[in-house]
């Protein structure tokens, strides 16, 4: 067989395969890990109650719940995003911090609006804040997925970062550079949102 007939029944031999390329939308369109839990009695769950098993941080930090909504990076990452330049304590410099509005985030779990509502933000190391869905929208905080055009590592300040400006309010920019993030818990992994009033 010559050198040309060998390349045309390799070609035919090659259309005859499989295609793989459904696998492969299949496997990229696949959820990922989640990186953040919200729970409350009203959100849309996608994820049944804790495992005491399984859920072993949850477990020992003690939450509890009976149903949840997770969000994936790519879940995340598709709710429209802001970004904002704070001044940061770590190394006094400003730094550009993009993603979702926090409220825009507690919405897309379906919990719903509250005329006082009340957020508990949890990090992987326990640390955890308690601010107002109100305080929450006044200084624009966001659930940070980049920074400086980058996702953030975990390990770092990541993956996601609850954080405002500080340098656009006054009475924050006033404090001391390491007193103005103590409601910013990096590292963040669940937001419990406490019981409140719902709006009439």
């Amino acid at each position: 067989m010559n050198r040309r007939k060998f390349l045309s029944a390799s070609s035919l031999g090659l259309a005859a395969l499989p295609t793989v390329a459904p696998a492969q939308t299949a496997a990229k369109s696949a959820p990922g890990p989640a990186l953040l839990t919200v729970t409350d009695v009203a959100v849309r769950a996608n994820r049944g109650p804790l495992d005491p098993a399984l859920d072993q941080m949850m477990h020992k930090q003690g939450i509890k719940f009976d149903k949840a909504h997770t969000f994936d990076f790519a879940a995340i990452a598709a709710l429209p995003a802001v970004s904002i330049k704070p001044t940061l304590e770590y190394d006094a410099r400003p730094h550009t911090l993009s993603g979702p509005l926090l409220s825009d985030v507690v919405t897309a779990a379906g919990a719903p609006d509250m005329a006082s509502a009340r957020l508990l933000l949890r990090a992987v190391d326990g640390y955890a804040v308690v601010i107002s869905l109100a305080d929450a929208r006044k200084y624009r905080f966001i659930v940070a997925t980049h920074l400086d055009g980058r996702p953030m590592p975990l390990g770092g300040l990541g993956p996601l970062w609850a954080v405002y400006d500080a340098d656009r309010f006054p009475g924050m920019a006033a404090k001391p550079l390491n007193q103005r993030f103590t409601l910013c818990p990096w590292a963040l992994y669940h937001i419990d949102v406490l019981s409140a009033t719902p709006v009439a």
